[in-house]
């Protein structure tokens, strides 16, 4: 009986005896007569079994205790090569969970960064166009105070031109009059 699947599975003693008395010759037999039987006759099923013929047959004839004992063995040798087995299946299948958990991390991961990555660029966004409409309500401001500047110069030379004139027809009075002004000597007079 081979093992097709790749589980694991365990034999009872009575499966692991009928494997072993196979390829045996009966017991009344004896070395010289198994020379003379079809070689086709002893094909050998597991390497485990070939084994076990390999050794019965350098003895000779095998009593029931080795034979129990050789029993033992092959089913110890067995039982350990399914374990190594199903544990080589187990560790890949660890590795395997622990690679999809990792892809998982990896995905969410750059699926955050791109969602903050997003949200900053927004951000810029709002704070460049915020920084493009303070810049221009600055230039605004700007130009608003250079426009009232200029209105308050353009009042200073008014109010300027406004003395003057008064002030040349102040003078033409006193020239056509004759008259000194009172204000101008008023510390010089006695």
């Amino acid at each position: 009986m081979e093992m097709e699947s790749s589980q694991p599975q365990s034999l009872d003693s009575v499966q692991v005896r009928e494997l072993l008395e196979k390829p045996e010759t009966p017991p009344s037999s004896t070395v010289s007569h198994k020379s003379q039987e079809d070689p086709k006759e002893h094909a050998i099923t597991s390497p485990l079994v070939q084994k076990v013929e390999d050794s019965a047959g350098s003895k000779g004839t095998v009593d029931s205790v080795d034979r129990d004992a050789e029993l033992a063995r092959v089913v110890s040798e067995k039982r350990l090569a399914l374990i190594k087995a199903w544990e080589e299946s187990e560790k890949t299948k660890a590795e395997n969970r622990t690679y999809k958990k990792l892809s998982a991390v990896g995905l969410w991961e750059s699926k955050k960064k791109a969602s903050i990555e997003a949200q900053l660029k927004i951000i810029e966004e709002n704070l460049e166009r915020k920084k493009a409409e303070y810049a221009e309500k600055m230039k605004n401001k700007i130009a608003d105070i250079h426009r009232s500047a200029e209105e308050k110069r353009a009042m200073v030379e008014a109010q300027k031109r406004q003395e003057f004139i008064e002030l040349e027809e102040t003078a033409a009075k006193f020239r056509s009059s004759g008259r000194t002004p009172a204000k101008l000597f008023s510390c010089f007079k006695a």
